[in-house]
Parts: structure tokens; C-alpha cells; sequence
């Protein structure tokens, strides 16, 4: 009875073309970004429902006690929006307990882990779901021109990504020399990152493919990038330099993307356009822009995370690699062997819809507002009662995800999200 309410007066407002915002309630501030991609366009849009799926396996060195894994987990960032974290029956690690954390980069997360103790020798695995709705953009707005910036033109909060790092040697002369160089005459700032995306890719490639044969694979910097070519990270950080040198704020952007094998963390790259916003470039295989439904958002990364890289899991010679989870005891270890065994992750689009940009903008906002419940709720030491709603709240939001699999319209997704809304408002602190 109350879904059947819900649903009709949900209908009732859609037929007004309103969008319910609940005052009381604390909506993210992207919220507004996503409501200017919603002015740009009256057509349908799509809308994604995508699992990041992880498997963790670490073994113990030595006797330990509890200790903590922080992971990397989906920002509520531009197109994408977080619906819930689900860990599998089948994880063998002793979950004392986890919360989804700010970390310290907005609008980055991470899942902070609380595992028991282990003893020297053993092995255990965390298996988890990483759920996200994402409202796609094929990018047909951008404009033919923008003018490549010049540095006094940037918002300031952009200029953070011009600066040198370890791994984006901006100083360097030799990659200035070739940064003007891909420049060349143009002045057109998607021409430019069209030329950037080819020629990481393709410059000495023949070498590349002999380094990857062969597991040779070295340092995923900049610099050594420009003279060897590179995997992901190394693409992306010669990608970043070249970008930076010509005064286009550029960043590393670590991605889960569906691919017809297991793999470690996906490396991409973010360029600024002025009055349009960072656009999402995947580098490593010389398309620009790609769309955001390809892949989940993970990690923006800082310029602290380009000087704190460590060494690639498969790859042991090669270094530079971005983290994307730490682990607070030196005892306790990742196992990687050969992505067949071990950990490993993938991206699986699970489903895609087509609706009216007014519905499209209800769902995403609705999933906002949840997953900020969620977010604040998970984790808590809550009374029964208050355990008791939260529970309640989260089997709805499975119920919606299932919901969303399983229909050709979002309305009985917004249904079970509305519901799960409820509950958490039933929470009293």
C-alpha cells in the first residue's frame, strides 16, 4: 500500500515536471553540477547501473592482532553517484566492522576495514560489490573550439594540477620540448588533447609491447614514459605532463572498467576545459573524451598520491603505480599471482535505461540523498531500534538495485530508494 502511494505521487509530480528536494534533508554539492548537465539537454538520457567487483586476498608475515584496510571507494563525483557497498557471504576475513570515510581529497572515499587477528600464515580474502548509478554523457555538447588557456585564466582551485610532481616532471626540458612539440600551432584545446592521447599511445610502441612480453616494464613516470612508452599509470602521467606544460590543469584518475579479464586498478586521465568543466580521457588507448558509463570512478589523485607510488603487484620491476588501498600493519601483505588466483577486480554494466531527463534527475538525486544516509549511518553504534530502520533502509536499496536489473523504467527503483529513505529518516540520533 505505501509503495502503491508512493509510486502515484510520484507520478503526480513527474506530470508537473517537479523534482522532489526535501528541505531537511542534506543534499551533496554536486547536486548542482549535475543539475547544469540537466540544463544543457531536453532529450532522454541514459541511465547505468554498474558492480565494481574486488577481490582482496592478503596473507600474514606473523602473528597479528586486528588491524585496517582502507580501500578506495566510488566518489559521488560529475556523473557518478554511489549506491551502497555489499560484501559477499563467501569473504573469508573476520569483518569486525567498516565505514565508508571522506578521505582527504574531495570528494574521494575509502571503505575503512576492521579485520581480527590472523595468525603467521594465514590467508584471507575480502570479496565485495561496488554498486554506482551513473548518468551517461556521449560528450555531444562539447563545442568544436576552446581556446587552449592561458594560466591567469583558470580558476584557481584548477591550478593545483599544473604543478610538478614525482611522477609528472613538469620541470623537465625535455618534456616542455615535447610538450610544444605535440602542440604544435594549434590553439584549439580538443585538438590538443586529441594529439596528446595518440602520441602516448603510439610512440615507441613496438618497444612497449616488447617490455610487456617480456614483464620488463620499468618506471611509470613521466620522463621514462617519454623514452620507453608505458603501461596505464606511465601514459597517464606523460598524458598529465604534456597537458600541464600547455597550461591545461590535468590529473590521474584511477578507474575500475569492464574488461573481458581481471586486471589491478585501471589509470586514466582528467583535463580542464573552462566553462565546461574536467573531461574524462582515456589515454592509454588514445580516445578523448570517453564516456563516464565505461568505467567506475575511484580515486582522483592528488599530487601526493603521484609522489607516494609504489611498485605495480604484477609487474615487479615496474614502479610509480598510484595506491588504491593501504593496510596499517607491515605483517600483513596483498596477495597478487597472476589475476586468475589472487586479487584481482573487474567492472560489470549490469544495466542501461532511457528516460525523460525530469525522471533521469529524480533518480540520481534520490540515490544521493540515500547514500548520504548510508554513508553517515554505516558502521555506527546503533541502538536496536535504530539498527533495526537501518537494516530496513538497506534492504531497500538492494531491492532497488534488484529493481532497476529487472525493469525498462527507473520509476520502481525510485519506489524501494524512496522507501529506504524512510527508514533512515525513521533514525533518530
Amino acid at each position: 500500500m505505501k509503495k502503491t502511494l508512493y509510486r502515484n505521487l510520484l507520478k503526480e509530480l513527474l506530470a508537473l515536471g517537479l523534482i522532489v528536494q526535501l528541505s531537511f534533508l542534506s543534499i551533496s554539492p554536486y547536486v548542482t553540477a549535475k543539475q547544469t548537465v540537466q540544463d544543457k539537454t531536453d532529450t532522454l538520457q541514459e541511465l547505468n547501473l554498474l558492480r565494481g567487483e574486488h577481490f582482496l586476498y592478503v596473507n600474514a608475515t606473523k602473528d597479528v592482532t586486528s588491524f585496517h584496510i582502507r580501500y578506495s571507494f566510488p566518489p559521488d563525483y560529475n556523473y557518478q553517484v554511489p549506491i551502497m557497498l555489499e560484501i559477499l557471504n563467501d569473504s573469508t576475513a573476520d569483518v569486525l566492522n567498516y565505514e565508508i570515510q571522506k578521505d582527504s581529497l574531495e570528494p574521494n572515499n575509502v571503505i575503512n576495514f576492521t579485520l581480527g587477528s590472523m595468525q603467521k600464515g594465514d590467508m584471507v580474502f575480502l570479496h565485495f560489490f561496488c554498486w554506482v548509478l551513473v548518468i551517461n554523457n556521449n560528450y555531444s555538447d562539447l563545442p568544436e573550439y576552446a581556446k587552449i588557456p592561458k594560466k591567469c585564466e583558470l580558476p584557481e582551485e584548477t591550478k593545483y594540477w599544473l604543478s610538478s610532481s614525482d611522477m609528472v616532471q613538469t620541470n623537465s626540458i625535455l618534456l616542455k620540448i615535447k610538450a610544444y612539440e605535440v602542440k604544435g600551432f594549434t590553439t584549439n584545446l580538443f585538438v590538443l588533447a586529441h594529439k596528446i592521447a595518440f602520441y602516448v599511445k603510439y610512440h615507441k610502441l613496438p618497444f612497449y609491447s616488447l617490455q610487456l612480453a617480456l614483464g620488463t616494464l620499468k618506471g611509470q613516470d613521466a620522463l621514462t614514459t617519454l623514452f620507453r612508452n608505458g603501461d596505464c599509470p606511465g601514459r597517464s602521467h606523460l598524458s598529465c605532463a604534456l597537458f600541464r606544460i600547455n597550461n591545461v590543469p590535468a590529473r590521474v584518475v584511477m578507474v575500475t572498467r569492464s574488461y573481458p579479464f581481471w586486471y589491478q586498478m585501471h589509470f586514466m586521465v582528467e583535463y580542464y576545459c573552462p566553462n565546461y568543466g574536467w573531461i574524462l580521457s582515456e589515454v592509454h588507448n588514445a580516445e578523448t573524451p570517453y564516456e563516464p558509463k565505461n568505467q567506475i570512478v575511484m580515486r582522483i589523485c592528488s599530487l601526493e598520491d603521484e609522489n607516494t607510488t609504489g611498485h605495480d603487484f604484477i609487474f615487479s620491476k615496474m614502479t610509480g603505480v598510484e595506491q588504491w588501498f593501504w593496510i596499517d600493519d607491515n605483517a600483513v601483505k596483498p596477495y597478487y599471482k597472476d589475476l586468475k588466483e589472487g586479487s584481482k577486480l573487474n567492472m560489470f554494466p549490469e544495466k542501461a535505461l532511457f528516460t525523460n531527463t525530469t525522471t533521469a534527475f529524480t533518480t540520481i538525486n534520490v540515490t544521493e540523498t540515500v547514500f548520504s544516509f548510508y554513508q553517515q549511518y554505516l558502521g555506527k553504534n546503533l541502538s536496536e531500534e535504530n539498527l533495526n530502520h537501518f537494516r530496513s533502509a538497506v534492504v531497500d536499496q538492494k531491492q532497488a538495485i534488484e529493481s532497476f536489473k529487472q525493469s525498462e523504467d527507473p520509476y520502481e527503483y525510485i519506489d524501494y530508494m524512496n522507501l529506504a529513505l524512510n527508514e533512515y529518516g525513521e533514525i533518530s540520533e
